[in-house]
């Protein structure tokens, strides 16, 4: 009896051990000459060793594992290059193989294999991002005309600073509806007030679908209790934004706005990007891709990438709180255009400080450390490793920018580093904000142009200086966690020059 008993023990326990041995082989083995990596433990993968900031993580690893690395993400495998030699590598040199993006639930609930951002690479894409380039050039991104509706803006937004007469005031709000308004003036062609509810709705609406972050890395989340009730709001406000009633909202806005601009003038041209949508939609060889619902999340792709400016600057305005550059910065914009002289691009070429400025903002505090994921859309070689076709690609552009081979001090905030040793400005190709390759950010002229006008026009007339009420001066060394690195809420005050 005993001994029949012992032989169902030893069984039992051989088919455990067998079952764990089996389990652990299939979670840490590897397709062959696939890169390297932390694997994490079962189920979770790496998840739990992240930390608040998962891409000086992933930094720390790739000293280990090399530029190329292969990560378990919850029971997938990832791949990211963390320098800048490798990114350029797989983006520009092997741009078309790694220009996919990967099917993430969370995101393809709302997106519905729509708009541009997450758009999968291909035929569909090229065609919707080549209508992007040539509509937002028609409308003067990287032109005069688009400049001019940027310093239209300034004045709106200056007079709103001024009325805080010198008090502490949060800026967030403001600076993102001066932002979201230039949005506004290329997708609708008309600007709006910043207290105004349609606009404030219209930005809520399109913009909220972002912030579930976690649920990118773990769409099993949603199945929890908190996460099932906010992915519910979640889509309530999707099916809002996909409703004719609202989406007719955003037409009639752009039409009324278009016959308003034709009472004025004589021209016949196009007015605002849906205006141009539409036009493309009624064309006979636009009806299969220019629908109205890859209009709507077209739009809110512009909208909520557009907006991120808003956040960049606020990092500015940190940095000059933080740092004596701010009279430094003021003295070369007095030089050049006094006190009140507007702002163009063409002013550039004679401000070096304020180019090494800027250029050091996108440096010192890397807005999307991560990008936005690519997948390859084939199986590929990169650095001597086989990465297979569909696998899920991250760049680290933090990395990028604090890669201590390269910059002296990456920890510092230090704008002479940009400067020569006759004090001109020396461009670098080691600054990647807006990433490289095929897939690089669609608003890339539109954002460099707004930072450099409001950057100039805010320090022209106004001092910057900390909350006197504060106990300490606001946190410029950590940011908001997540695939947007955002600074933490402050007040600061503006003394008008």
């Amino acid at each position: 009896m005993l001994q029949r008993v012992f032989n169902e023990i030893n069984v039992s326990t051989g088919f455990v051990v067998l079952t764990v041995f089996l389990a652990l082989y299939y979670w840490y083995r590897r397709p062959k000459n696939y890169p390297p990596g932390p694997r994490g433990i079962p189920f979770l993968g790496v998840l739990p060793f992240l930390g608040n900031y998962a891409e000086r993580t992933m930094h720390k690893w790739s000293k280990k594992y090399g530029p190329v690395m292969s990560v378990r993400m919850g029971r997938q495998d990832w791949v990211f290059l963390g320098d800048h030699e490798t990114i350029r590598q797989a983006l520009v040199n092997q741009g078309n193989s790694f220009s996919g993006r990967p099917l993430i639930a969370t995101l393809d609930q709302i997106t519905e294999g729509h708009g541009i951002v997450l758009l999968d690479y291909g035929d569909w894409w090229k065609r919707q991002r080549s209508f992007g380039f040539s509509t937002l050039r028609g409308f003067g991104v990287g032109k005069r005309s688009m400049e001019d509706r940027i310093t239209e803006e300034v004045a709106y937004l200056n007079d709103a600073i001024r009325s805080h007469d010198g008090k502490a005031f949060d800026i967030k709000s403001i600076l993102s509806n001066a932002v979201s308004n230039n949005i506004s003036s290329i997708v609708m062609g008309r600007r709006f007030e910043y207290d105004d509810e349609h606009s404030k709705e219209i930005m809520a609406r399109l913009a909220m679908c972002f912030f579930l972050q976690i649920l990118i890395f773990m769409p099993a989340c949603v199945h929890l209790p908190y996460f099932s009730r906010v992915n519910k709001k979640l889509m309530e406000d999707v099916h809002v934004t996909r409703s004719k009633k609202y989406f007719g909202r955003l037409k009639v806005t752009a039409r009324n706005n278009r016959r308003t601009q034709s009472l004025h003038t004589t021209k016949t041209t196009t007015e605002n990007f849906i205006d141009a949508f539409l036009g493309e939609q009624n064309a006979e060889n636009g009806t299969d891709a220019f629908t109205d619902k890859q209009l709507l999340h077209y739009v809110r792709d512009l909208f909520f990438a557009g907006s991120e400016t808003s956040t960049t600057l606020r990092w500015t305005l940190l940095c000059l709180i933080h740092h004596p550059e701010q009279e430094k910065l003021r003295k070369e914009i007095f030089e050049v255009l006094g006190q009140e002289k507007i702002p163009a691009v063409d002013n550039k070429a004679y401000m070096p400080y304020t180019c090494a400025f800027m250029q050091e903002v996108y440096r010192y505090r890397t807005l999307a450390p991560f990008g936005v994921a690519h997948m390859t859309n084939e199986d590929v070689n990169l650095n001597g490793y086989s990465i297979p076709n569909g696998t899920t690609i991250y760049v680290n552009l933090w990395a990028v920018h604090n890669n201590p081979d390269v910059w002296d001090e990456p920890n510092k905030f230090k704008p002479e580093r940009h400067l020569d040793d006759k004090g001109n400005f020396v461009q670098s190709n080691h600054v990647i904000p807006f990433s490289v390759g095929p897939r690089h950010c669609l608003g890339e002229q539109l954002a460099r142009m707004e930072i450099f006008i409001y950057l100039v026009s805010l320090v022209q007339k106004f001092e910057f200086l900390p909350d006197p009420d504060a106990t300490e001066l606001p946190d410029i060394e950590n940011g908001s966690y997540g695939p947007i690195c955002a600074p933490k809420p402050f007040k600061m005050v503006a003394r008008e020059v």
